[in-house]
C-alpha cells in the first residue's frame, strides 16, 4: 500500500514559517493527488487545505491561500507544504493523504493517510 510520512512540524511564533514534508517510497504515487488536512485542538479534521494532483497542479483553500503553498518533487516521492505568515489558529495536527486521481482527476476520497505532524503557533 501507499505509505505516507509527515515531518517538519514544530513550534513557531505568529508570522513565522514552517515547511512540512510528506514522503513516500511508492512511485505509483504519480497517479494520486496528495492533499493536506488539519485538525485543530478539540475540533474535527478540516477539509482539504492544499493539494497537488497527479499532473502537478496545486491549489489551496481560501482560508490559507496566499500563505500556504504545496508542491511535489519531480519524481513525486515528496510533497511539501510551505506555510508562511502563520497565525495562532493554524495550530493543529497536519496530515497528508493520497487519493486516486490519475491524469489530473479529482479524487472521490483520500484512501491513504500519514500519521500527522504537530504544528504549534504561539506567542
Amino acid at each position: 500500500q501507499v505509505q505516507l510520512v509527515e515531518s517538519g512540524g514544530g513550534s513557531v511564533q505568529p508570522g513565522g514559517s514552517l515547511r512540512l514534508s510528506c514522503q513516500t517510497n511508492d512511485f505509483t504515487l504519480e497517479y494520486y493527488t496528495v492533499g493536506w488536512f488539519r485538525q485543530a485542538p478539540g475540533k474535527a479534521r478540516e477539509g482539504v487545505l492544499c493539494s497537488v494532483n497527479s499532473v502537478g497542479s496545486a491549489n489551496c483553500a481560501d482560508s490559507v491561500k496566499g500563505r500556504f503553498t504545496t508542491s511535489r518533487t519531480s519524481n513525486k516521492t515528496t510533497v511539501y507544504l510551505q506555510m508562511d505568515k502563520l497565525k495562532l489558529e493554524d495550530t493543529g495536527i497536519y496530515y497528508c493523504a493520497a487519493g486516486w486521481g490519475p491524469f489530473g482527476a479529482v479524487p472521490d476520497k483520500y484512501d491513504y493517510w500519514g500519521q500527522g505532524t504537530q504544528v504549534t503557533v504561539s506567542s
